[in-house]
């Protein structure tokens, strides 16, 4: 659907609803493309089950994780990054 600045501001929610049904709503401005309305995705997020299943695919679920007790330490940080002189 194409609709001119002028239309999209006077029908914006017919232009909202189709856009909310799939379709692309391109408004112009001049007669060339300014901007499109498309349907909002919703928020995304760490899907865990899938990082369940790559960590065991990749043979990640069996690994130990030694952390030092020092990790945490500015000192360490600083070293590791070589700002230390």
């Amino acid at each position: 659907m194409k609709r001119s600045i002028r239309e999209a501001k006077t029908r914006f929610s017919e232009a909202a609803a189709a856009a909310a049904r799939g379709e692309r709503v391109t408004v112009t401005k001049n007669g060339q493309p300014f901007v499109e309305l498309v349907p909002a995705r919703p928020a995304g997020g760490m899907d865990w089950d899938k990082v369940a299943q790559v960590r065991q695919e990749l043979g990640l679920d069996q690994a130990d994780l030694v952390i030092p007790d020092y990790f945490d330490d500015p000192a360490f940080s600083r070293q590791v990054l070589g700002l230390d002189p």
